[in-house]
């Protein structure tokens, strides 16, 4: 598990994973600090570790990526930490449009392709 404050090239992580997912990693994102932690067998773990760094849960959104694909493709906004009914996210997809925009926004910023 990897957190990233800067933006670090995606090439270099997947080269150096601790996962064994087949072409994919999973990602949590701080929409707030704009941060993001990666590379873990459940999103959960990354939303620990964001949280121990002072992120708050509210901020924190699970997502995958896949480095192989190109850009509607690279990210799937979908995580069982997105399953918040006191926020309108009732199911395991980010459902509203301007987070799932931040999410897009900050990963493609932080992981260079």
């Amino acid at each position: 598990m990897k957190i990233i404050d800067k933006p670090t090239e995606l090439n270099l992580i997947w080269q150096h994973r601790d996962s064994e997912f087949d072409g994919m990693l999973k990602i949590v994102v701080d929409i707030e600090q704009e941060i993001l932690a990666i590379d873990a067998e459940m999103h959960a773990d990354l939303e620990e570790i964001l949280i121990e760094n002072g992120s708050q849960q509210k901020n924190l959104w699970g997502a995958n990526v896949y480095p192989d694909k190109k850009a509607d493709d690279f990210i799937e906004y979908t995580s069982f930490i997105n399953i918040r009914p006191r926020e309108k996210n009732r199911s395991m997809e980010v459902q509203n449009p301007d987070i799932k925009l931040k999410i897009k926004n900050i990963t493609e910023r932080m992981l260079l392709k």
